[in-house]
């Protein structure tokens, strides 16, 4: 019996290398960009309140960066945004 999810058909496996590939730098922009962000709300706080919508932004990249490692440690089949809808 296997423990992989079957919710998509299954790739072969260069594609899927690919893919894993493509999401690795997806991961390491959406990290960076989580990071900036992080920097920009607290600076926000130190002057008023940090702002909302970047806390549903930050939570969304969160997200994402779940199904990136969910996809990349062959967790699901599912491939993440760009090639399904953003979290």
């Amino acid at each position: 019996m296997s423990n992989t999810p079957t919710t998509a058909p299954q790739r072969k496996l260069w594609q899927r290398a690919l893919l894993m590939l493509l999401m690795a730098v997806a991961f390491q922009l959406t990290a960076t960009l989580l990071c900036v962000l992080a920097v920009v709300q607290f600076a926000l706080a130190l002057v008023n309140a940090p702002s909302t919508r970047l806390s549903h932004f930050g939570r969304s990249l969160g997200q994402y960066l779940r199904q990136i490692a969910d996809f990349v440690g062959f967790a699901t089949e599912e491939v993440p945004f760009p090639f399904s809808d953003w979290p």
